[in-house]
Formats: C-alpha cells, structure tokens, sequence
C-alpha cells in the first residue's frame, strides 16, 4: 500500500540555513523538543562533529563543544535522557571499535567521559559497532552487535555478538555501572545493526523491548520481544505482511507504531529472495508494525516506482528521529554494494506527519480595539499552520465599570535579575506574521550555543473585557466564561504552502446587520504561518458553503480570494477557535476564548506592564493607553485573592482594588501579596488587572500574571 494512499504523505525540505553537514552513513541521531542532534557517522572518513537541526526554524548549527570530546565514531549507540545524551561504542577507525562512554550535557554542550563499574559478575562490554543501545526509565539496555577477534585492526575477523548489558544512570549526569541481567526464554541469535525500541503500552504498563531484523552473515527479518520488567525473552506472532530481512536500517516509535525505514535488503533474483544474501541493494521500503496488535502494515513497498521523486530515495545506514508525531529522515547510504572509498550518500532531509497534530491551547487576546483583536495561541511542534475561526454572536450592550472577563492570557519574558523591571512589552502595533510575545519563553538551542541562565520575573499579561464592579472599595467577582469546544468544524483538505492570512484593517465603523440564531455559524479568518494574528475582518461563505463547512469534516479549504469580508463591529462578542494543520490534515480545534470588542469613547487598556521585586513588596508601573479616547481620569489596579468563592469556582477569580489614582505606578505591600491567590491554570502566578478610567468610564483592563520564584530562562536548552 503506498503512502499517499494510507493519509501519509512525505515532504522534502528544500533549503537550509547554517552548516549543513555534510553527505554520510552510519550516523545516529536524537530529539530534544524541536532540536534534532547528530553525531558520527563515516563517508570520507569518519565525523568527530556535532549537528543540531532547529526543525522549527530550518536552520542548522554547530554547537561550540567542550570537555572530553569523544574521536569521531559510526555505527555507535546514542540515546538521549532529558537534556543528557550518552554515546557509546562504535568504529573510531576502519577495523577499530570502541567501548568507551561518554555522556554529553547539551545544556552547556558540555562532553565528559565517563567510566561506568564493571559488572560484579562477568566482564564489561567488549569493543563494538552495530550494537542497539536504548533507555527506559535510568538504565540503558544493550545488546548485541559486532566485534573484531583481532587485535590487528588492518586484520578484521568479525564476531557477531548477541550479549546483553543493563547500564544504570545516575539523576541528572554520571552513571553508575553495568550489570547482566539474568533473562529467561531463549536470547536472539548474534546479530549487527539491527535496531531496538522500547514500547509500554497505557493500559497495561509493562515496557517491551522490540528487536528486529540485522545482520550475522545473512541479513534477517526476526522480530524479538523482551519483557523489560520481568527479563523474558520471547517471539511475538505477527500479522501482516513482514518486511524483507534488511540491515542498516531504522525504526522509531510513534504512538503504539514502529516506523522502520530502509535499510540493506537481498537483491532477489526471478522475484525472490536470494538464499545465500550473495547481493544486495538499498531499499526505500516503508512499514510499521502495530505494537499492540503485533501487526504489520505495509505503506511502501520495495517496488515502488516514484518517478515524481515524492518519496525519500534507497538507503542504509540513514538517521531517523521522531519529533512529536513527526518522522525525519537524514543522508544514509545510497546504491548498491561498493568499496569503502567509493560510496555514495544522501544529502537530503525527509519528515513524514504520521497523523493530526493535536489541539492548540486557547487563543488568547493580546490587544483589543473597537474593530480588530491582535491574538496568538500556543505553538504546536511540527504544523505547517493553523486555520483560524470565529463565531459572531449578537452585540453586547456597553457594561458601566470595569470590564474584566477572565480571557486567557499572553506571555512575555521579563528582563534579568531580582530587583528588576519584568517588562511586558508594547502589545500593540506589531505585525501579524511577526508577534508571539511568548517566543522567548521557548527554551531552545540558539545558533550562538551559550548558556545564559537569567533569574527573572517573568508576567504575562492580556487585555480583559465584560464583567461589572458594582462596588469598586469591595471584592469584586470577574466572571470567566467558558463553553465546551462544538463538534462541527471545517476541515480543509489543501496543505498550507504560504500563509493565507486576514491583513487588512478598516478604519470606518461598519453598519451592523442583524444577527439571526441561524447565521452564527463558525467563520474562517485564515490560514497563518504562525501563531498570531491581528483579526479585523472574517470571510464570509455562500450559505450552501456554510451549511456543508459547519458539518462536514472534508470540506475543502476555500479560496479566500474569491470570498467577501466582514468587519468586525465595536462593542461585539466573538467567540475564537484554532486548529493546526500538517501533512496528515486539519487537527482538533482548540477550546473556545471569547472576546469583546471595545466600545468607542471609551479608553484602550494599559500598556508595558513593569513589575520591580523588593525584598518586603514590589512595584507596579504601566504606560498610558495608546488610544485614551480623551483625558485619562484615574487608573486603578486589582489583585486577585483568595476566596470561599474560588473553592466553589475556581474559574471565578476574586479581585480586591489595591490602587486608585492617576499616577502610572503603586506600591503593592508584603500584608496585600500575603492575601494573594496563586493561579494554577497554566504556571502558578499572581494575577493583577490594571485599568484606565475616562470620562465614558473604566475601559478592558490589562491582565498581569506574575509567575512566582526564580525562573531559568536558557537560550541553550
């Protein structure tokens, strides 16, 4: 079964930024969130450098090392704990393997080798390549591969090996030693370059270890289970077609599926499989085995023709990592059999979506005007966008008081140190494709590959609308609505190549037509790149395009130009859903925000939002609306406390006035911050609201969360 017709659909990346490494074989590699790491791997001798691949950017880098750095080596083991990576084994030089351990701290890329206890029975590890090395919970469990009698490395006399170690880690860095479990059941026979994954079902909570395929003078296409927990070896029975025996080749695990790829398979001759594995070629094959119903699925086939070039080529000896729910494919070996000064490799970088991406967090408001909201949401790993919706509901009369509706909020990263200003930043003006407020948030490896550890205060702020003060000296109850996610939804079948977005703005305030219970249905605002928006208008569809969009899940994404626009009107509740899309489709869509329009005359919320700690209290400070709709008469700040109604409600946050007057600044006592509630919806944090008061009354109010502690932000890791 071809790819395209099992929903998989396989992309190539066609350009780079940064040191590209070069063509290879042999290599491993390993994810940290977004980050892919390789390391090793031979072509014109063999490779001492480290690569990182930044899979949302696009951009490669080479990390400044230091500490203990291994020699190049291929076909070693790789694994990756946390932000930990330990290398081991592997053929340093034609004929010469090794068994030394070294363990890496990509945080600080930080190498430093490490010198594990011998087994108390037994001896360590022999010098080898080939070996599977995996990790499940602190050990790491390896098995088999190839040495060389000899001790002449220009003399080679392979062994194959099927042995089996268990190396337990200590917390954070360094290792304890090895050990060799007593197993049960009969061990799999001698074997190289095969691979191994560790797979623990939910329900059932026992982690298995899955051997398959490899090689031992014919190449194989076995697959051995071992039950980590109670060290017993066994053959599962399969379903399926099995894949041909093959070498070199890949396999990752995704959901309850493992993904094998490529590899060396026997050339057949007439149709079938040579016996004697006398030659063989590279193989572009793709299967997965369903690891809870130990079924086999074919969805390339070795025959497969791809004369549009659509699919990643023949190869062996390749890297593949999972990042999320994603699959990439790196370089590998091409073409048949040739001598080891004479071989071709792949340059190219695949990645497959082997389903939906899952539902973004909720859109949230940075910035509202009468006739236009900037939002964002959270990023999903690995989408190629997101397909924005509203839903307009009837206009909402003008509420006196404070607006304040518990909308979910944006984050923003304040500066460094104690005793600092934690800036929120201008949240207006920004472009749509450029704004995510939260982006320094994200720990990511940067291309400068230094370790900055800030000890910051950090806020995250949104604007708020709605709610009433009736008594503004008293605790005031800002309600926060919330809807449950509806079912119907559009599912646009087109991939996003570019991103189709809403970019205009109207300046003139719209005549607002009535709005029927029948007409709110769920409207496009567009296709982004990115998760932001700056959302003034909304497609409109024909009705019978509605009717079809609003319940169908394989509708067809529109083509916007061809669409009318409508404004958004002043004073306006609109309800926002997000969903992001990849390879496969359109995913879930988000939970639903509601937010309210601004009512003219009345004045924008504050802006950079500063917060200065002290050792007995802190300090607040804003900056005037940037649309005060007249003289500013007061401002007025609010702390969110604790209350037998937030027990009853936890949604409902409580808030007492703990500022009143024109100047852009307070002081917030240590007895105030001691009655303060710890919001727990996302990081805990204090939440204060800031508004400004006109001669119309109080506008949205400026949303602040205060997250507590020292915070580490690494521009690293």
């Amino acid at each position: 079964m071809a790819a395209a017709a099992a929903g998989l659909s396989w992309r190539r990346v066609s350009s780079f930024t940064g040191p590209v490494p070069r063509s290879r074989h042999g290599h491993r590699a390993v994810a940290i969130r977004e980050l892919v790491i390789i390391f090793g791997g031979g072509n014109e001798g063999i490779a001492d450098e480290l690569h990182v691949y930044n899979t949302v950017t696009n951009q490669w880098f080479l990390p400044a090392v230091r500490g203990d750095i291994p020699p190049g080596c291929a076909a070693h083991g790789f694994v990756c704990d946390g932000t930990r990576i330990l290398v081991f084994g592997g053929m340093v030089e034609y004929g010469r393997y090794s068994n030394d351990l070294y363990e890496l701290q990509a945080s600080r890329w930080l190498w430093k080798k490490v010198k594990p206890q011998a087994p108390s029975t037994g001896s360590p590890p022999c010098p080898r390549l080939g070996h599977s090395f995996s990790l499940y919970g602190n050990k790491c469990y390896l098995f088999g591969g190839l040495a060389n009698e000899s001790e002449d490395s220009n003399n080679n006399v392979p062994r194959y090996l099927n042995d089996f170690y268990e190396l337990e880690l200590q917390h954070g860095s360094g290792v304890v030693g090895w050990s060799i479990p007593v197993t049960k059941g009969i061990l799999p026979s001698p074997r190289e370059s095969h691979t191994a994954i560790i797979y623990c079902r939910k329900d059932l909570g026992s982690p298995k270890m899955y051997i398959f395929g490899g090689m031992c003078g014919c190449r194989l296409n076995d697959l051995w289970e071992l039950d980590i927990e109670t060290m017993t070896w066994s053959r599962p029975e399969t379903k399926g077609t099995v894949p041909l025996p093959r070498s070199l080749h890949t396999a990752n695990v995704i959901g309850n599926k493992m993904y094998v790829f490529g590899g060396w398979v026997p050339q057949s001759a007439g149709g079938e499989v040579s016996a004697h594995d006398g030659e063989w070629k590279c193989t572009g094959s793709f299967s997965y085995l369903n690891l809870d119903t130990t079924e086999w699925i074919g969805l390339i086939s070795d025959c497969q023709e791809d004369k549009s070039n659509l699919l990643p080529g023949p190869r062996a000896g390749h890297c593949a990592v999972a990042v999320g729910t994603r699959l990439y494919i790196w370089s590998g070996r091409d073409g048949y059999r040739k001598a080891w000064n004479n071989q071709v490799c792949c340059k190219d970088l695949w990645y497959l979506d082997t389903e939906k991406p899952p539902a973004p967090s909720q859109v949230q408001l940075i910035r509202a005007t009468t006739n236009s909201f900037q939002v964002k949401w959270d990023e999903v790993p690995t989408v190629e966008g997101y397909l924005l919706q509203l839903h307009a509901d009837s206009p909402v009369p003008p509420a006196a008081g404070i607006p304040g509706t518990g909308v979910p909020e944006t984050s923003v990263l304040s500066p460094q140190g104690p005793q600092t200003s934690a800036n929120v930043g201008e949240l207006h003006g920004l472009d749509k494709q450029t704004v995510n407020p939260d982006a320094s948030v994200s720990s990511t490896i940067s291309s400068t590959q230094t370790m900055v550890t800030q000890q910051a205060v950090k806020t995250e702020t949104s604007s708020t609308n709605g709610a009433v003060v009736k008594d503004e000296t008293s605790l005031t109850t800002f309600n926060s609505k919330s809807e449950a996610a509806e079912t119907a939804y559009v599912m646009p079948s087109t991939r996003v190549s570019s991103g189709q977005t809403n970019d205009s703005h109207s300046s003139k305030t719209p005549q607002r037509p009535p709005v029927k219970a029948r007409d709110r249905q769920w409207y496009d605002v567009g296709i982004f790149k990115n998760n932001s928006a700056v959302v003034s208008q909304f497609y409109l569809l024909p009705e019978e395009t509605l009717n079809i969009s609003n319940k169908m899940e394989s509708a067809d994404v529109p083509d916007y130009r061809l669409l009318k626009k409508q404004d958004l009107f002043p004073g306006t509740v609109y309800r926002f859903r997000v969903a992001a899309i990849n390879g496969c489709g359109v995913g879930p869509f988000s939970k639903i925000s509601e937010f309210k329009t601004c009512i003219p005359g009345f004045p924008g919320a504050p802006s950079t939002v500063k917060i200065t700690k002290s050792v007995d209290c802190i300090h607040l400070s804003w900056e005037p609306p940037a649309s005060p709709s007249g003289n500013i008469l007061e401002y007025s700040a609010y702390l969110a406390i604790r209350s037998t109604q937030l027990q009853e409600n936890p949604s409902h946050l409580v808030f007492m006035r703990i500022y009143c007057g024109l100047k852009t600044s307070c002081i917030v006592t240590a007895a105030q911050l001691s009655n303060a509630h710890v919001d727990y919806t996302s990081r805990p944090a204090i939440v204060f609201r800031i508004s400004a008061k006109n001669e119309r009354g109080y506008g949205p109010a400026t949303q602040v969360r205060w997250l507590q502690g020292k915070v580490s932000v690494r521009r690293s890791i």
